[in-house]
């Protein structure tokens, strides 16, 4: 049996990949925005069956998340506004948007505009504000 070629890699390929503890939380955090924007949209609407309708409302969303995070560039830097914030938000409303125009959900104008702008705050905003937080962490290390 050979071994796997991770662990006949040299130390130096190995350190060089990324851990993937950043990605799954970022991952995580992104779900939780679609969920949240779901669940927000609903409630602003007052509609009801909390949790059912709050999935079905995000899956089309959720879907486009998950191929998004399909995509290598993704993982190399999950935290960084770009492209990983970029790719999320827009395969996440791309993808959405696609999938509920497909099985006769609404994709009015002003709905477009909400979710382009509120998914693409909260996507590549956190990143933007996670990036803030180390960059001050940084500098107060540095003096």
């Amino acid at each position: 049996m050979r071994p796997s070629p991770s662990a006949s890699a040299p130390s130096a390929v190995r350190a060089a990949r990324p851990a993937a503890g950043p990605a799954i939380a970022a991952a995580v955090a992104d779900l939780v925005i679609v969920l949240a924007f779901a669940a927000t949209g609903r409630a602003s609407h007052g509609e009801a069956d909390a949790v059912a309708g709050v999935l079905a409302t995000a899956w089309p969303f959720a879907v486009g998340l998950a191929l998004a995070w399909a995509l290598p560039l993704l993982h190399r830097r999950p935290l960084a506004v770009w492209p990983a914030g970029v790719l999320a938000w827009l395969g996440t409303f791309a993808v959405g948007m696609l999938l509920r125009a497909a099985t006769g959900q609404g994709t009015a104008v002003p709905f477009l505009i909400v979710a382009a702008s509120v998914l693409g705050i909260a996507l590549v905003g956190w990143r933007a504000a996670a990036l803030g937080v180390r960059a001050a962490r940084h500098r107060r290390a540095a003096h």
